[in-house]
């Protein structure tokens, strides 16, 4: 019982770490803003 329960659920964590990962990549990266030393 115990191996079907973790394969099962194993299986689900894959599809939505692929899904994320899908939605991941086509989030395009805001750019970073300038940070200026105001110590000099």
């Amino acid at each position: 019982m115990a191996d079907g329960y973790l394969e099962t659920h194993y299986a689900e964590y894959e599809k939505r770490k692929a899904a994320w990962l899908q939605k991941k990549k086509h989030l395009t990266p805001r750019p970073l803003p300038k940070m200026e030393d105001e110590a000099l």
